[in-house]
């Protein structure tokens, strides 16, 4: 593994290493164990998308690997202001051990991997959303034990969440049902990578996505860049919020993931959220585990 662009690109063994990983990591940083292994090392992190938990996981998580983290928003980069893509990932190669990018368009990701000539981390783009669904699987396999025989639902938008999910989950042998309303569904690229699957099912009906699953998932409407959106969007969501009849259909024992922010009231309600408040905050604090099993992997031995 070269880079984390998608989780399209990973085998199940890598992403089962990545996991492996974290865990250890974990383990090692609540009970005091330092790992300096990136001691000396910089990471560039680029952020055209702003974000709390992306930033903060990954500059403490590299202040605890022994490295350092270098935050670069638009306004610091000429990547914004007309410098082709491909100059800056070879000028920062010159500077840093590696890149984690924040932005809209995937080709961004996939370019920087290509011109530069260190490794290239994706914290999120409108296409998928890797490392948040390492930690989201990260946080299963703690709740569960492991993936064999379950299931699980996301219910929302077609959006970089749902696609990484499907992907992730699909990958490490999980069951998947997600439910979308007509118009908001994943990209085709997903869908035929899901397609070759027997445990996958698209429908229209929350209720049908739900049934007797493990784990159910849900984001906001609405993302970054869709404002203007919101009012239809809303409109067409209605009745996908994730709510007590939703959660009756899953198993008793279901937990509830949401990578946040949560917009209570719209695609989740207070009530299930806060039922499920103990998985959803583990899986935002795994964010940090999860990043920085990536980064070790990518950057150990440079």
């Amino acid at each position: 593994m070269k880079h984390l662009l998608k989780l399209l690109d990973l085998s199940t063994e890598e992403i089962t290493d990545i996991l492996n990983l974290a865990d250890q990591l974990k383990y090692e940083q609540k009970h005091g164990i330092p790992h300096n292994i990136l001691k000396g090392q910089t990471l560039g992190m680029i952020f055209q998308k702003s974000s709390t938990r992306t930033r903060v996981s990954f500059e403490t998580g590299m202040y605890q690997l022994g490295g350092q983290a270098l935050f670069l928003s638009s306004r610091d980069l000429q990547i914004g202001r007309g410098e082709p893509v491909q100059d800056t990932a070879r000028v920062l190669s010159r500077y840093v051990d590696g890149i984690m990018i924040r932005t809209f368009d995937q080709k961004e990701v996939e370019d920087l991997a290509q011109y530069g000539s260190v490794p290239v981390i994706n914290g999120l783009t409108d296409f998928c959303h890797p490392c948040q669904i390492l930690a989201d699987l990260m946080t299963i396999r703690e709740y569960k034990g492991s993936f064999d025989g379950l299931k699980m639902c996301f219910i929302g938008d077609g959006n970089n969440m749902m696609n990484s999910l499907i992907v992730g989950c699909l990958k490490v042998g999980m069951a998947v049902s997600v439910a979308c309303p007509e118009g908001y569904r994943p990209p085709q690229e997903i869908l035929d990578f899901a397609g070759a699957y027997d445990c996958f099912e698209l429908t229209e009906d929350p209720l049908t996505a739900a049934k007797g699953a493990d784990v159910v998932i849900t984001d906001v409407w609405t993302s970054m860049g869709q404002e203007e959106e919101r009012a239809a969007r809303e409109k067409a969501f209605a009745g996908y919020c994730v709510d007590g009849r939703i959660m009756a259909a899953a198993k008793p024992d279901a937990i509830v993931q949401h990578c946040l922010p949560a917009h209570r009231g719209e695609e989740i309600t207070a009530e299930v959220f806060e039922a499920n408040a103990a998985p959803i905050f583990d899986e935002a604090e795994n964010r940090l585990h999860a990043q920085k099993a990536v980064m070790v992997m990518l950057m150990k031995d440079r």
